[in-house]
């Protein structure tokens, strides 16, 4: 949508968005104060003209775009809309008011206890958020810190500047502010790691608990010199926070703490503030203006309260300082330095004169390192898709026993099935519906897609003698959703995939099938040690079939054979207590957990304690044990070499599979949750539960990186059913009712909904 403009000529609106007053403008361009359609205010960028036609700059700014984008947490200020493509390129933040930490300071001198312990736990987690999402920050200062009144905000988040730092050549970038910069930003500008944010943060904490810089030149040359050379100065700095900074400023990247180890450090600073100098007068301490690097755009639209409390959103925007070099306070150099510091300055200089960057060179200063691009399918946006059918009662009798919702993916497409629908193609990318399979809802279940194939069940079921129940196992072709084969079945047991075949449970109990995936014919039998009570689950591990045996009519009452499965029949590999659940593989092989209760686990219900880890050795049988730290309740599911335990009421543990002990609990405080299904390209968590809600979890600490809201009405969602998610790519497909959607785990907007029917298949 263009920019709209008013009689006088200046833009009235942009994007929808109404822009309401001026808050700051920079070299960059011009920030305002906006509101939504719906009155939600923002802060809105808009370019100034002159670059909107440099292909360069606007290749930056969508960069600008994509990291602020992918950067979300409590003490960042998100991005709500852009469009860096537009004849007038624009991106809106969700506006936060509060002064930034400049002015707090300028205003009313350092911060101390309670306040500055709020202060540096806030940063520590805004730059894990930044540095989860693959974005090194790179410009971490006071001006970029709002002090908003429930927690500070970092703003300004892996930006490539392209205008504001064209300031020491014409094609020279320095990308950052000098006495807040890292050693390695000057000596290896493109090649800054998360230490670096490290190193900023440990001056911003300096500065805010002083009033004073710890690198603080007489010229911006001699600050560069004092930053890559001289110990930092921490007069004022009381402990424990002194020796706590002093680690950050180490001028060797490796050495510095990581931010996981600050955060607890941080946890015991003292809520009470210490005695600490009286602070310079706000003239002296205020951040340089118009010296040769980046000054911010933040604009002014509070005044800095007296006390701070809490710290409340504001925008992501910046204010120009006022041209001209200003008078730069701070320590001197000792007189024995000055000869050193006058012969290190040439070598400085010409550091901060090579940080410029070719602009026909492919290889530029970014402020992103190593930038996760998504793989999304050809053509995609969100969307939602209602995949109702009409159900009859004689349906609907059925669908308490075999209701597994879900989807299994393609390149292209995902096949579905849901409560209210039967098997569905859907084209990835639009969630436009191409094929039906089954002739009523849940008249087919799919086990999975391969080489051209969808392998799917088919029912009514044929009711035959005990509690053996028949059904059709049908392969379609994937493409047009045709026939391909049909075999009769045992489906007490679900089907599953292994190398080359489909694995299958003979209609009467006695015998491990293993069927050609593309004739369906036998490739082998396997006996299960035919007994009239043997009971058998079809595994595949590491692509190879095996069985689960129980030769009891209780499988709570004996132990179980594992047995290794192929055309040379059936082999037991080993003997496994009761009331165990498979896992998968771990380093090739086979893992399984303990039940506490037999009974419990032997019922299927979804908040079992288990106790231990049994990993088995597929040459020899030889089984390890390995002790839970503590019993551990949920459904359990193995990703990487983690368990991750889920219960009903949305708490997730995490356990080690090595050690058994539990590395984090988290209270998600989302009921019905899915299993967790890893997020390679974000190293996350994602689950989903049965209302539709989305949720993201941090790998490593399971704290909640999102969440969306619920897409069902939760007194219409269907009850007794586990919600499932998968990925195509890196799109979140996810079923919740009758509705399948996908989402971009970047931005999990929900698109608009859409009825398809689609082309019934036989």
């Amino acid at each position: 949508m263009p920019p709209s403009s008013g009689e006088s000529g200046s833009v009235v609106s942009i994007g929808g968005y109404t822009l309401a007053e001026r808050l700051g403008s920079g070299g960059m361009g011009v920030v305002h104060l906006a509101h939504s359609p719906s009155g939600r205010q923002v802060a809105v960028k808009v370019v100034h003209a002159q670059y909107a036609q440099d292909e360069e700059f606007r290749a930056r700014f969508r960069q600008e775009v994509q990291a602020a984008r992918r950067v979300s947490g409590a003490f960042t200020a998100p991005v709500v809309d852009a469009d860096p493509d537009a004849e007038v390129p624009w991106m809106a933040t969700l506006y936060v008011p509060g002064p930034t930490l400049s002015e707090v300071i300028a205003g009313r001198g350092p911060l101390g206890g309670r306040e500055l312990r709020i202060l540096a736990l806030g940063l520590t987690e805004a730059l894990k958020d930044i540095h989860r999402a693959g974005v090194v920050h790179r410009d971490l200062k006071p001006s970029n810190v709002l002090m908003a009144e429930d927690g500070p905000r970092v703003i300004d988040f892996g930006i490539s500047r392209a205008a504001d730092n064209q300031t020491l050549t014409i094609t020279g970038r320095l990308m950052g502010t000098p006495p807040f910069m890292s050693p390695e930003q000057f000596t290896s500008p493109r090649e800054v790691t998360a230490a670096s944010d490290v190193f900023s943060l440990g001056s911003l904490l300096v500065y805010a608990a002083t009033g004073t810089r710890p690198f603080d030149g007489e010229s911006p040359y001699l600050t560069v010199y004092q930053v890559m050379h001289e110990e930092p100065s921490l007069d004022g700095v009381t402990e424990p926070l002194r020796s706590m900074v002093e680690r950050c400023l180490i001028k060797d990247p490796e050495e510095r703490p990581q931010l996981a180890e600050l955060q607890r450090l941080f946890k015991t600073l003292p809520d009470t503030a210490p005695a600490v100098p009286t602070p310079p007068p706000p003239g002296d301490h205020t951040e340089p203006e118009g010296i040769p690097y980046d000054a911010p755009t933040q604009a002014v639209v509070a005044s800095p309260r007296r006390r701070l409390s809490i710290l409340k959103r504001r925008p992501a925007v910046r204010r120009r300082l006022r041209p001209g070099l200003p008078r730069l306070g701070g320590r001197r150099l000792p007189r024995r330095l000055l000869t050193a510091a006058a012969v290190g300055v040439v070598g400085i200089v010409a550091v901060m004169w090579n940080l410029g960057i070719d602009s026909n060179s492919s290889s530029d200063s970014s402020d992103v390192v190593d930038t996760p691009v998504l793989s999304l399918p050809e053509g995609w946006s969100p969307w939602r898709t209602n995949l109702t059918r009409a159900v009859s009662a004689a349906d609907q009798d059925r669908l308490s026993s075999h209701d597994r919702p879900g989807c299994v993916p393609d390149k292209a497409a995902v096949y579905c099935t849901g409560s209210g629908f039967t098997v569905a193609r859907l084209d990835a990318g639009t969630g436009r519906v191409t094929w039906r399979f089954g002739v009523s809802p849940q008249s087919a279940r799919p086990l999975g897609v391969r080489d051209g194939f969808v392998y799917v069940y088919e029912n009514p079921p044929v009711e035959s003698s005990g509690d053996v129940i028949e059904w059709q196992l049908v392969a379609l072709d994937a493409k047009t959703g045709e026939r391909r084969w049909t075999r009769s079945v045992d489906a007490t047991q679900p089907a599953v995939l292994f190398d080359g075949g489909v694995l299958a449970l003979s209609t009467d109990h006695s015998r491990l099938i293993g069927i050609d995936a593309k004739s369906g014919k036998d490739l082998w039998r396997s006996s299960t040690k035919s007994s009239a009570g043997t009971r058998c689950t079809p595994l595949v591990l590491h692509g190879s079939p095996y069985g689960l045996c129980s030769n009891q009519d209780d499988p709570a009452s004996g132990d179980w054979s594992l047995l290794q499965l192929g055309e040379d029949g059936s082999r037991e590999l080993a003997t496994l207590p009761t009331a165990v659940v498979p896992l998968g593989d771990l380093a090739g092989k086979p893992l399984f957990v303990q039940s506490k209760d037999a009974e419990q686990q032997s019922l299927g219900g979804l908040d079992e304690a288990y106790t231990t880890f049994l990993r088995v050795d597929p040459a020899s049988g030889a089984v390890t044990r390995t002790r839970l730290s503590q019993t551990i309740r949920g459904t359990a599911t193995l990703v990487g070499s983690t368990v991750y335990f889920v219960r009903p009421d949305g708490t997730v543990s995490a356990v080690a599979t090595d050690t058994g002990e539990l590395v984090w609990q988290s209270d998600t405080q989302v009921e019905n949750l899915s299993k967790p299904v890893w997020f390679r390209t974000f190293d996350n968590l994602l689950l989903v539960n049965r209302y539709g809600r989305l949720l993201s979890l941090e790998v490593t600490t399971g704290n909640v990186l999102w969440t969306t809201d619920k897409l069902q009405d939760p007194a219409g969602a269907p009850e007794n059913v586990v919600p499932t998610l998968t990925l195509v790519g890196d799109a979140i497909v996810a079923v919740t009712g009758d509705t399948a959607f996908s989402v971009n785990p970047d931005t999990p907007e929900l698109g608009p909904e859409t009825v398809s029917e689609g082309s019934l298949a036989s």
